[in-house]
């Protein structure tokens, strides 16, 4: 099947979820798959419905939520795989089952220790299995880009005849080059019976920085799905970043027979923004298409350049990404119809207490912060929705600390909803309100990374604080914003700890992980 248009396959809730220190928990996930789908992807990727619980409600609230994006489980071949994927999509509107099984000689010897003739009857099953549940099945070869190339014809070929629609070629271990991937995808649509009926899809690692361009490169063999997420993020270096492949088709049409995307480009950056508010981790600043630095120019020559004429160095405008400026948002007398307004203008669409305690810390903040820009929302609205969620919340916190004095803290946290006190000291200031916490919260976690910084400009600015702990090889990041640094960093540090107390209880070391 060959047309003028690129399917969007976010695979953000699941893949991209499984960087990492990138845990969302069902609310997060909730509030960031509306978001996608006001971005226009035409499939989300919600989860993997057998992975565990956790996963299984997410898919199926996702499922339930949304009304024109297909919404995606990932399963292996197995009954069990199928059929709980099958159960968390029943009431989707538009359900599609991903099932895949490893195709090269490498990952069936050494992780399925299956031969060939299984792996083909495992497809044919799988594959006439989930068409039980849905029409639109999608089967993924695995590692498909160290398979053997007339092995995945026999592969494709069988699901393909048990009902697949849409067969996803895998760069899984990101070992690929953008002239092999085109070589490959167009082998397969030369020399696959029936071909013409289905749409190849791609899915690209970023182990070796080529995603993006072996992406590319698919697309021009013929390749008219892309299976990405927002900013990049995934395992290990990442997957295919969604914004600049959507980005490099529309800026440059010429090179790729003018195909485009659904995607409305100007919820481009507030997605990138959301997630990057929800998971705690910054986009590098000088990353394509969202970076802070994707629109700066410094040089004078560049400078002088732009305000002659943009086009001289700049191939696309921040205003066709939906990249606001800096600018005054509102102040301590707008009103709740006016914060709710833009909170959607910026893809925040929050309802009862999530709305109540996100419009009080605006309020607050508005009381101490003379100007309220974007940003400044944006770090509301982290905290606000995780606020209340998680066995420990922080309520109250005193430091003493200076050249005179042991730097001491003494800290409340709501214990599973009883209030707890401590007090403890440290190097310093910080360091106190953290072993108080790990007091009260009794955590043998590791902290590996502290990050501070302003989220905007001036004196009166919020600082955000960004932890990175560890326990048992689990890692997760916590974040918390507040005009006092301090107060920041016991909020982080706290949200950490919720994060991996969620994290623990959702999946176990041996769950599933994908393609």
């Amino acid at each position: 099947m060959s047309d003028d248009r690129i399917r969007i396959f976010d695979t953000t809730l699941r893949d991209g979820e499984q960087a990492p220190g990138c845990s969302m928990n069902l609310q997060e996930k909730l509030t960031l798959a509306r978001q996608l789908e006001r971005l226009g992807v035409d499939i989300i990727e919600a989860g993997f419905a057998i992975a565990s619980e956790g996963d299984f409600e997410s898919v199926k609230a996702i499922a339930e939520a949304l009304e024109e994006t297909s919404v995606a489980s990932l399963a292996r071949t197995g009954e069990a795989d199928i059929e709980r994927a099958g159960r968390a999509l029943e009431k989707a509107r538009r359900p599609r089952i991903h099932t895949f099984i490893a195709t090269s000689d490498i990952h069936l010897e050494h992780k399925l220790k299956m031969g060939r003739e299984q792996v083909l009857e495992e497809v044919d099953r799988a594959v006439r299995q989930a068409r039980g549940y849905t029409d639109d099945v999608e089967f993924s070869a695995e590692d498909a880009t160290r398979s053997d190339w007339d092995y995945l014809i026999q592969v494709f070929g069988c699901a393909v005849k048990a009902g697949a629609r849409t067969l996803n070629v895998p760069d899984t271990v990101g070992y690929t080059t953008p002239v092999e991937y085109y070589e490959l995808i167009r082998y397969l649509r030369e020399h696959l019976p029936g071909a013409e009926d289905v749409i190849f899809s791609l899915h690209c690692h970023n182990d070796l920085g080529l995603a993006v361009s072996n992406s590319l490169a698919a697309i021009q063999a013929g390749a008219r799905q892309v299976e990405c997420t927002v900013n990049g993020i995934g395992e290990r270096a990442g997957n295919t970043a969604m914004e600049e492949v959507v980005m490099a088709l529309k800026t440059r049409p010429d090179a790729f027979d003018g195909l485009d995307t659904r995607i409305r480009t100007t919820e481009i950056y507030p997605t990138s923004r959301l997630l990057s508010s929800i998971i705690g981790i910054p986009v590098q600043p000088n990353k394509a298409i969202v970076g802070d630095n994707a629109f700066a120019h410094e040089a004078g020559i560049h400078q002088d350049g732009v305000l002659k004429a943009a086009i001289t160095y700049e191939i696309m405008t921040p205003q066709s990404i939906g990249r606001p400026s800096n600018e005054l948002v509102l102040g301590k007398h707008s009103g709740r119809h006016a914060f709710r307004e833009r909170l959607l203008e910026m893809g925040y669409e929050l309802v009862d207490d999530d709305f109540q305690r996100a419009f009080k810390r605006f309020k607050d903040l508005a009381d101490k912060k003379k100007s309220i820009y974007n940003e400044d929302l944006e770090a509301i609205v982290a905290d606000s929705v995780t606020e209340e969620e998680g066995r420990f919340q922080l309520r109250n916190l005193v430091v003493q600390s200076g050249t005179f004095a042991t730097p001491n803290a003494t800290v409340e946290l709501l214990v599973d909803g009883e209030s707890k006190k401590a007090t403890a000291q440290g190097d310093g200031p910080v360091d106190a309100v953290f072993k108080a916490i790990v007091e009260l919260t009794e955590s043998k976690a590791e902290l590996l990374q502290y990050q501070v910084k302003a989220i905007t400009g001036g004196m009166d600015a919020q600082g955000e604080v960004t932890v990175t702990i560890t326990e048992d090889s689990r890692r997760v990041i916590g974040h918390g914003a507040h005009t006092d640094i301090i107060v920041a960093s016991g909020r982080a540090y706290v949200n950490a700890i919720n994060r991996l107390d969620w994290h623990k209880a959702r999946r176990e070391p041996s769950a599933p992980r994908g393609i």
